[in-house]
């Protein structure tokens, strides 16, 4: 099989690929065609079948595991795959694993080094959180461990949750021997359920979608629920301590626009806040790097950051 991460501009594709999004559209000269994005474990690649029409091209939809034939070509600095044939696959034609994008780092490595931060923390409260999700319900560490942390945009893999997870943690880690003032427990356990809400806002691979909850609430409030309903399931716990672990949730995402209920009030809030932030976007530009293959020219304006890109000159 040949990967997507592996396309080239002129490249004759014939393999199968997993359809992750289909929908028709039209040309400015009033032309039905049909967008397409494909996935396999490597990544995605928008596509386009320029004649739905042809008598090649067979009826599929999301979801479904379809025989593609088409060329690579390259549209404003991005590879894109003009479909010329197209049929839903046959069962023995495919491995379901080839297709789920994953972690290029060794998951349960990442989840002991997780581990490792989190034995850290000292208030006995917060290690009896810790340690009600992330040590004691295995159906909660395995389904952390394999989600993702997007839809899209960045750590959209098999156990892009967790690494994301581990890179905000570490950066707390930095800011707490540089600013010894910020509450290290507090700040550690924030990271560790910032994003907790995503297992039940975007639903398992193969699908990795938003749910109806992740539409109608989102990660941010689900997982402050979490937290809370843990927290409450904790003789004693302190009513201002839950309250300062919430606020943290709530207001991970910095800005009201960006979707925090709240902006950040504490010193741990707005550090948490900075990890996430620094975390999300390095990796979504790593992507889009990697996406663009040896293409070394302008890749041209993205939305996500406002701005023309290209990599880096290498001396």
């Amino acid at each position: 099989m040949k990967y997507i991460e592996s396309f080239r501009e002129g490249d004759k594709i014939n393999d199968v690929f997993l359809c992750k999004y289909k929908q028709s559209a039209t040309a400015k000269n009033g032309k039905m065609y049909e967008n397409v994005i494909l996935q396999d474990k490597t990544g995605t690649i928008d596509a386009k079948i320029w004649d739905p029409n042809s008598s090649g091209i067979g009826e599929f939809g999301v979801m479904d595991y379809v025989f593609i034939t088409g060329d690579v070509t390259c549209f404003q600095g991005a590879l894109q795959m003009s479909i010329k044939r197209a049929r839903v696959a046959d069962s023995q034609e495919y491995i379901a694993s080839d297709y789920l994008p994953v972690s290029e780092k060794d998951i349960d490595e990442m989840y002991q080094e997780l581990m490792q931060y989190m034995r850290q923390v000292e208030n006995p409260y917060l290690q009896k959180l810790i340690q009600m999700y992330f040590v004691d319900n295995q159906a909660f560490i395995d389904a952390f461990k394999q989600h993702s942390a997007a839809k899209t945009v960045h750590h959209s893999f098999v156990g892009g949750l967790l690494e994301h997870t581990l890179g905000v943690v570490r950066l707390c880690d930095f800011y707490v021997k540089q600013y010894p003032f910020l509450k290290k427990d507090l700040l550690f356990t924030a990271a560790l359920f910032h994003d907790v809400g995503k297992l039940k806002e975007i639903s398992n691979f193969p699908e990795n979608d938003y749910t109806d909850d992740g539409q109608l609430l989102g990660h941010i409030i689900m997982g402050s629920e979490l937290v809370g309903f843990g927290c409450r399931h904790i003789k004693n716990f302190p009513k201002k301590l839950i309250s300062e672990l919430q606020h943290c949730i709530l207001s991970h995402h910095g800005e009201l626009e960006f979707g925090s209920p709240k902006k950040p009030a504490l010193p741990e809030a707005l550090a948490l806040t900075f990890a996430d932030n620094t975390d999300a976007k390095l990796e979504t530009m790593r992507e889009i790097l990697k996406a663009a293959g040896e293409n070394h020219e302008w890749l041209g304006y993205n939305r996500l950051f406002e701005s023309n890109l290209r990599k880096s000159t290498e001396f």
